[in-house]
């Protein structure tokens, strides 16, 4: 039988997760589905717990390209279903998560893609709700008034183990940008933002696993432009961003690249973190923008102290935020 859904999960050395993750689907209540688990050279027992599962509906395959993108890609690729679904090795899914994205396809099957809430466990352990803006509160579903204007005032309303989309519009947009090794999801849902509506459900589908060893965003500070920065840059300058999209595009870059100056202050590269700043102006981000002028134009014995204090606030604020 033809699976309802394909659900690809990348694996690299995620050994503690696996198990984990394949449960979480395995729980589902919706069971018409296959699993590819695409493995990217695991050197841990992760591949041996995959096998432990011993189910028909797993294909485990060996990674051809480098990089999570091109996993995900691949796990695509050799999809039996219309429809994908993507979860991380180290995140979990509540059991009604496919449920709920089924009701949601039913309801709207003009959008390009359909997600669920997430909540975050956080180094600490605690859990706390993904800060969502923008959108109408629970138990609201529906489609999202505005991607854009919801991912600049709060946290992301997408996120790559809580969606799904139909495979004609994932290929149709040129799936996940294989080569940069962060943001390529925020570069999918942002160019599918663009040209579709994206269905939401305020029922906590997914579990966001921050405290997972082994994550991606614990390698080096990103410097450079993030996959959508360049992609939403590029649409701008050939005007092919629809009219009523355009400054909430524009707001959402720039709190992309005010992002990106401030990790530049940290790694010392203040000049191209100033560059950023003045090309970069923001509405919704304007005194996180100022503030960050302000410590790059210190002298640096000053700068290093409010680049101490800064990290200190920071620090604090996750804090808070993980009550």
């Amino acid at each position: 039988m033809k699976p309802d859904i394909s659900i690809i999960i990348p694996l690299l050395n995620k050994g503690p997760h696996i198990q984990r993750a394949l449960q979480s689907v395995m729980d589902q209540t919706i069971q018409n589905f296959e699993i590819i688990v695409v493995d990217g050279g695991s050197t841990d027992y992760g591949p041996d717990v995959v096998e432990m599962f011993d189910d028909s509906r797993i294909r485990f395959v060996q990674q051809e390209g480098t990089g999570v993108s091109a996993a995900r890609n691949q796990g695509v690729s050799i999809s039996q279903s219309d429809f994908i679904a993507f979860l991380d090795a180290d995140d979990e899914w509540m059991p009604r998560h496919l449920e709920t994205i089924q009701r949601l396809r039913n309801m709207f099957p003009q959008a390009g893609a359909y997600t669920t809430a997430y909540k975050i466990q956080e180094v600490s352990g605690k859990f706390r709700g993904a800060k969502y803006r923008a959108i109408p509160p629970a138990p609201w579903e529906g489609l999202i008034p505005n991607y854009f204007k919801s991912g600049t005032l709060g946290e992301y309303p997408v996120w790559t183990s809580a969606v799904c989309m139909p495979k004609k519009i994932f290929l149709e947009v040129g799936g996940f940008p294989e080569n940069s090794w962060y943001g390529e999801d925020a570069d999918l849902f942002g160019k599918i933002a663009l040209k579709y509506p994206i269905a939401f459900s305020w029922y906590i589908g997914a579990i966001y696993h921050l405290e997972a060893t082994n994550r991606a965003c614990e390698r080096q500070l990103p410097l450079d432009p993030e996959p959508f920065v360049k992609t939403a840059l590029q649409l701008v300058e050939i005007d092919a961003i629809p009219k009523d999209l355009l400054n909430d595009v524009k707001e959402y870059v720039a709190k992309k690249e005010i992002s990106r100056a401030s990790r530049n202050l940290d790694a010392g590269q203040i000049e191209k973190a100033i560059q950023i700043l003045k090309v970069h102006k923001s509405s919704c981000c304007r005194c996180k923008r100022l503030l960050l002028l302000a410590i790059g134009i210190m002298p640096y014995p000053a700068f290093q102290m409010a680049l101490k204090l800064k990290k200190m606030f920071n620090r604090c604020i996750r804090i808070a935020i993980s009550q």
